[in-house]
């Protein structure tokens, strides 16, 4: 499937994107909300961080517990469920007078269900879609994701210049609701795609068996890392440049809206793989300068040629998927997923800790050599696998069926 026209003839594919548009719309504006609210509250760069990207840092218990479910529970009724948890979410932090402390709490609970979201999500796109239109229509997704960033930091800098934080965490919230119908109206009611009950003790079964190959730990630690360091430089940018934020996160959306584009669509199945490790270095590079502080108009050019690299994720998903049996798609995206934002979350704290040490833009330029330094190391551990295979570095898919309950 080489054509966006073959993919939005798919039955449900547009339906499901319409649905993932008002989610995502719905992060966008109530995540810049919350994070401006709290900054405006406290003052403190690490909340702020926190409060913004808290969620994906608790995504990791969630997994622990949960994550066997994005094989094993029917998809369309938890996509419903997760959209309405979290408009429940958005109204609670809407309330006057909400302690900060409970803000956090609040933001546990929306990572705790949120575990399950990208594994179900990435698992159903994995069977709407042929095989060979994962990587088209997985691109079409973060290119909307890139689209939602652009126009939801957009509206939400503009928003909140005429509403209060809490108005906009409401229209937060109507989002999630709309995105609730369009998945219960727009999907058909699909079976899990694996037997058994979700566990604990599935789900870390079925991930020390994802864990278990060495070309699978490579890629899932390509995938987190890197990617993890960089989302910390940018949960700096409420505190980098309060005023300008919206514009920030804006440019690096439409950054990594062209790195989609690139990468879904135009790159040569046969050239994309060799893509990963420049993309990844060019995620972090242009962050090195920010240690020169420089004013909004290049701190949002850097912000927007950084994110195009963050096409590299659709080159290691796909990647990924080469070595995953298909009944076990939506756990090894889930913990892809999981990983990912925990990683994400852990760099927002980080980076929060090191800005309060020193400033925002030291911190970004240390996430960045980080980051730089991490992409480099697992570069020169793949190329050595490849000049020396053994049994446990060939690619393969797992060595045993999941066990069920």
């Amino acid at each position: 499937m080489r054509s966006y026209r073959t993919l939005f003839r798919t039955p449900e594919f547009t339906p499901f994107l319409l649905s993932f548009a008002a989610f995502a719309a719905a992060q966008t504006i109530g995540g810049l909300a919350l994070g401006t609210q709290v900054f405006r509250a406290t003052g403190s760069p690490l909340l702020s961080a926190v409060s913004m990207f808290g969620p994906q840092l608790a995504q990791l218990l969630g997994a622990t517990f949960l994550l066997s479910g994005a094989d094993r529970l029917p998809p369309r009724a938890i996509l419903s469920g997760l959209a309405l948890a979290f408009a429940a979410g958005m109204a609670l932090l809407a309330l006057p007078g909400l302690p900060v402390s409970a803000v956090f709490a609040v933001v546990l609970a929306q990572g705790l269900v949120a575990s399950l979201g990208g594994g179900v999500r990435a698992g159903l796109l994995n069977e709407i879609l042929s095989k060979d239109g994962y990587v088209l229509g997985r691109s079409v997704f973060n290119m909307l994701w890139g689209l939602m960033q652009v126009a939801g930091f957009a509206t939400g800098g503009a928003l909140l210049a005429l509403l209060t934080p809490k108005t906009c965490l409401l229209l937060a919230a109507a989002l999630y609701v709309m995105s609730a119908l369009v998945t219960r109206l727009g999907l058909t009611a699909r079976p899990p795609r694996s037997s058994g009950r979700p566990s604990v003790s599935a789900t870390w079964r079925t991930n020390a068996l994802l864990w278990s190959s060495r070309p699978r730990r490579l890629t899932y630690l390509g995938l987190w890392i890197p990617n993890g360091l960089v989302v910390g430089c940018e949960s700096l940018y409420v505190s980098y440049a309060p005023a300008a934020a919206g514009t920030l996160f804006a440019c690096g959306a439409l950054g990594m809206f062209l790195g989609d584009v690139a990468v879904g669509r135009l790159v040569p199945p046969a050239v994309r793989h060799r893509l990963a490790v420049p993309l990844r270095l060019l995620l972090a590079t242009p962050y090195l300068f920010f240690v020169l502080q420089p004013g909004v108009a290049l701190s949002a050019m850097a912000a927007a040629v950084a994110s195009v690299g963050f096409g590299a994720s659709l080159v290691l998903q796909e990647r990924l998927m080469s070595l995953t049996p298909d009944d076990l798609a939506g756990q090894a995206l889930g913990l892809h997923f999981v990983g990912m934002s925990t990683l994400q979350g852990v760099s927002a704290v980080l980076a929060g800790m090191l800005a309060q040490l020193t400033s925002p833009a030291t911190a970004m330029t240390v996430l960045a050599v980080g980051s730089v330094t991490v992409t480099l190391t697992l570069a020169a551990l793949e190329r050595n696998d490849e000049q020396q295979p053994t049994a446990s570095a060939r690619p393969g898919v797992l060595s045993e069926p999941a066990a069920t309950d």
